[in-house]
């Protein structure tokens, strides 16, 4: 009977241990997940201007799709639903969305996506050819492009890499943030809506902690 019963208090302390260390896992896990989301102190206008430019980039790559764009699109929705997250922990009541012509309405009627976009042929040539695109920008390797352009991230995984609407793929580019004094050089990879985006690693290396937009940035055509 003592055996039993020591038995018992055993199992009790063990129950109530594994009852603590699993709360406490909850908990911590909650934490981690408020720390990530919340990053208190984050500014509505970098925050809008970022989720901006990302649902303009979704927009574009449904107005003319190719075979690599639903992969595109669901990478960056997962950073608009991230961005979404801390505007509503910042407070920042701006429609961001109704500002962006067919990023609200496309995403639900993908019928009405694909008679829109009725020439795909004239846009994608509008994007792709780089002759004609460098000099609305700036001009040869070394130039200061598109000035006084924001630099936000495109949520792209992978090695550094930018995406860029005004520049062709294979563009070398470099940019700088003003208010570290970090630059990064990076080649285009993929298209987007903006002057330039990078991807995670490549705006990791520039960023500011806990900012999301480059305001102060100088872009530079170096190949």
């Amino acid at each position: 009977m003592k055996r039993y019963r020591r038995s018992s208090q055993m199992t009790g302390r063990t129950r109530k241990m594994l009852i603590g260390g699993v709360a406490l896992a909850i908990v911590g896990g909650a934490v981690a997940i408020g720390t990530g989301v919340s990053s208190a102190g984050e500014n509505c206008v970098g925050l809008d201007q970022a989720l901006r430019q990302n649902l303009q980039f979704i927009a574009g790559q449904r107005a003319t799709p190719d075979a690599l764009s639903d992969a595109r699109i669901a990478n960056r929705q997962a950073v608009v639903d991230l961005i979404n997250q801390r505007r509503v922990v910042a407070g920042c009541n701006a429609n961001v969305a109704g500002e962006v012509p067919g990023a609200v309405a496309a995403p639900k009627p993908p019928a009405a996506t694909k008679p829109a976009p009725k020439p795909p042929a004239a846009q994608p040539p509008a994007a792709r050819p780089p002759a004609a695109q460098p000099p609305a920008g700036g001009g040869g390797a070394g130039e200061v492009v598109c000035k006084g352009s924001t630099v936000t991230l495109s949520g792209e995984a992978g090695a550094p890499f930018a995406s860029s609407g005004t520049f062709p793929i294979g563009t070398v580019l470099k940019v700088t943030n003003l208010d570290n004094n970090k630059s990064i050089t990076v080649k285009v990879a993929t298209p987007s809506g903006s002057c330039v985006l990078l991807n995670n690693a490549a705006f990791e290396q520039v960023r500011e902690p806990g900012k999301f937009l480059i305001r102060r940035a100088v872009i530079e055509r170096v190949g």
